[in-house]
């Protein structure tokens, strides 16, 4: 057999330079490399109040047809949804995590020659998306370190690069890694500014934190903005990360579009189940939200007191320049047994994410950073 054909000069031309989404490091993977345990992971922006019990007895009792193939078209997630959003089914994408039907936008709507627009510092979800299609991309500049929402998006920098070949805009609101937000004003103003062929997608994958920080729902101006698509997650505050579910909210046009590609089963069964029951369990939301809102609050004074600058957040997670390069720092605590996220893979080399948790693993990254700055100080 010839071994001798190089595959990569095969890939798709936008495969070949491409670099893999990393995500945070899982438990299983940490116990490995350090033989450590009572592991505390605040690195992916999960619920540290687990998932909501509400979807845990959906997927229960899911289990007994597991041997069946889920309904393709999620109907019974779908109307749950609709009924939420007061909106038609039609309107509805439904996707392995809403990862995936930011993919899928890109795959519809973006071809060699065209372009996207999005920020510096957005969710690497994008410039992968984009990259892998073909298609150029436009990086507009983020906000200085002094601004009011220090790293977030500038949407004039972001309008300005809107030109003739330009399909398609990422926003995300509030913002992942930075955790800053738009409000309702600035947000609106720019999408009555954008050409109507111009898609803008505005991921809200952490709204349900953020509705108390006077983040606006764009889900309400979908019939006022056709080219208006708004992505959601079950991932955050739903706590039902494992699963993957999310969707995307459009015209009936773009989600007929988007269902012509969608793969078949891409939401499975235990999937459609929970994320329909969690959306009818307000209380578990609401704890969360209040636990996260406490969190946010408590996190970022203790970073201060550290001596670290934090940026503003609407997520469920904190931003902390330490003022230094962030790896070592990472590596001190992955030895405690605690994973944050380290974010220089999106051009912040001396900062760490790290997502909001219980009161008691709060406490925790709080101390195993003080005796990592203490020990810094000496030397």
């Amino acid at each position: 057999m010839n071994s001798g054909c190089d595959m990569l000069r095969l890939a798709a031309p936008g495969i070949r330079d491409l670099h893999p989404y990393q995500p945070g490091k899982p438990i299983s993977e940490l116990e490995r490399e350090y033989g450590v345990s009572d592991i505390v992971k605040l690195a992916s922006n999960e619920n540290p109040l687990g998932a909501s019990p509400a979807a845990l007895r959906a997927m229960q009792a899911e289990m007994s047809d597991l041997a069946l193939y889920p309904d393709g078209g999620g109907f019974a997630l779908k109307q749950a949804l609709a009924n939420l959003h007061g909106i038609t089914a039609d309107r509805i994408t439904l996707g392995n995590g809403s990862n995936d039907v930011l993919v899928l936008l890109a795959e519809a709507f973006l071809t060699p020659g065209l372009e996207a627009v999005y920020s510096q510092y957005c969710f690497a979800v994008y410039p992968i998306a984009v990259q892998a299609v073909g298609a150029g991309a436009r990086l507009a500049p983020a906000h200085g370190g002094s601004a009011a929402q220090p790293l977030g998006h500038d949407l004039q920098a972001m309008q300005a690069l809107i030109g003739p070949t330009t399909r398609m805009v990422f926003i995300a609101n509030p913002n992942n890694p930075t955790g800053t937000w738009l409000l309702e004003s600035e947000l609106r103003a720019f999408l009555q500014a954008v050409p109507e062929n111009v898609l803008v997608i505005v991921d809200e994958a952490y709204h349900e934190y953020a509705r108390d920080r006077g983040v606006p729902d764009a889900t309400l101006w979908l019939d006022e903005f056709p080219n208006l698509v708004v992505t959601r997650t079950f991932s955050k505050a739903f706590g039902l990360a494992g699963i993957r579910v999310g969707y995307a909210l459009s015209s009936p046009q773009v989600s007929d579009i988007l269902n012509r590609i969608r793969p078949p089963f891409n939401v499975n069964s235990l999937a459609l189940a929970g994320a329909a029951a969690a959306l009818g369990d307000t209380d578990f939301i609401e704890r969360s939200v209040a636990s996260n809102r406490e969190g946010v609050r408590d996190l970022s004074r203790s970073l201060q007191e550290l001596g670290l600058r934090t940026n503003p957040s609407a997520a469920n997670f904190v931003l902390v320049d330490l003022g230094q390069a962030s790896e070592p720092a990472y590596r001190f605590l992955l030895g405690r047994g605690i994973i944050v996220r380290p974010v220089s893979n999106y051009g912040l080399p001396t900062h760490l994410r790290i997502t909001v948790g219980t009161a008691s693993q709060n406490r925790l990254v709080i101390a195993a950073l003080a005796a990592f700055l203490e020990g810094s100080d000496a030397a």
